[in-house]
């Protein structure tokens, strides 16, 4: 996850944005309305299973582009996906970073059901930030990156053996996005430099590049998710600014079922500024409306002091927080 947030969309938190429902872009979302119902047959979301997910990939190492760690997790990812019945497709990249090195990625899409024609896309970077550069020690050194953003990878794979064991099945298509690149922008301190005409941001290289060239000519969802930082303790997730923007009917429906399945003080229903994630270039680029579940801390603003330091480790990942960000999407995705 990044470091820049756009302040100047948003005034104040709570704003509300109101706009047409017949589209997924914003409808008021700042206060609870009527809470829906369970009346699909949901599998169950294993929060310990999905904290298996998150260790694995800490096990490995930090999962820094160009690094053995990081091909071994991409590879773990995919055998995954193909162990619970995903097609699986690789998109290999290249990309130059701000530091000027040469990046080789690969995003990788788990696809169900793929003759469904009405789409969910369910999104997460599986890469780790190259250095520690907001610790006050070893910033030239890699982060474990446990919630940013194994603990997305983690989710999404165990909404994926979910399906899979369970005795019943989405009614929609499902693809699992797991962009590479996200986390290597520039460095939290010293001078900006504008990247590339190909670039809008030397964030988020993975999603920018699928959203130009994506796995399949014509791709297109009824809407997507974006989860990231969703695994850490005592987490909130508000809304994010262009989540409102660009998905606000999608974000209230994610809101409307995390309070309704008990984690109200953790979908919390105040408006928060614009950050720079995957979720702006599939909105901008692939003109998808997708919304973000990501961590806000209120004595911090985003994203806390976990972020971009070493604190970012196993210690921070909460079993609750895995469980009201998984089971949220899972009735979502269900519930279609």
């Amino acid at each position: 996850m990044m470091n820049r947030i756009s302040f100047f969309a948003i005034i104040f938190s709570g704003l509300i944005w109101v706009g047409c429902d017949s589209s997924n872009k914003s409808v008021e979302i700042s206060s609870k309305k009527d809470l829906p119902v369970i009346t699909a047959n949901v599998p169950e979301f294993n929060a310990d299973s999905a904290y298996y997910f998150i260790q694995k990939q800490v096990e490995f190492g930090p999962r820094v582009p160009n690094t053995r760690p990081h091909i071994v997790t991409g590879d773990f990812i995919i055998s995954k996906l193909e162990k619970y019945g995903f097609e699986v497709q690789v998109q290999p990249f290249e990309a130059t970073t701000f530091d000027d090195q040469k990046l080789y990625l690969r995003n990788i899409i788990g696809s169900y059901n793929k003759s469904a024609s009405k789409r969910i896309l369910l999104a997460a970077h599986w890469d780790t930030r190259p250095f520690a550069d907001k610790d006050d020690n070893n910033q030239d050194q890699p982060i474990d990156g446990a919630n940013d953003g194994a603990s997305g990878v983690g989710i999404l794979l165990e909404i994926a053996r979910s399906i899979d064991s369970g005795a019943s099945k989405p009614q929609v298509g499902l693809d699992l996005i797991f962009f590479d690149g996200e986390d290597w922008g520039e460095l939290n301190s010293g001078p900006r430099e504008r990247p590339p005409a190909n670039l809008d941001s030397w964030w988020c290289l993975g999603s920018q590049y699928w959203s130009k060239n994506k796995h399949e000519s014509g791709y297109s969802a009824y809407y997507g998710i974006l989860l990231d930082m969703v695994g850490g303790k005592n987490a909130q997730f508000p809304i994010e600014g262009y989540s409102n923007k660009y998905a606000g009917k999608v974000t209230r429906k994610v809101w409307d079922w995390g309070n309704a399945l008990g984690y109200g003080d953790i979908f919390i229903y105040d408006v928060k500024p614009e950050i720079t994630d995957d979720h702006k270039y599939v909105n901008e680029i692939g003109k998808i409306p997708m919304m973000d579940i990501v961590h806000y801390d209120n004595e911090f603003g985003y994203f806390g002091d976990f972020h971009h330091t070493q604190k970012d480790n196993m210690d921070l990942i909460d079993k609750r927080t895995i469980e009201a960000a998984g089971n949220t999407v899972l009735h979502v995705l269900y519930h279609e």
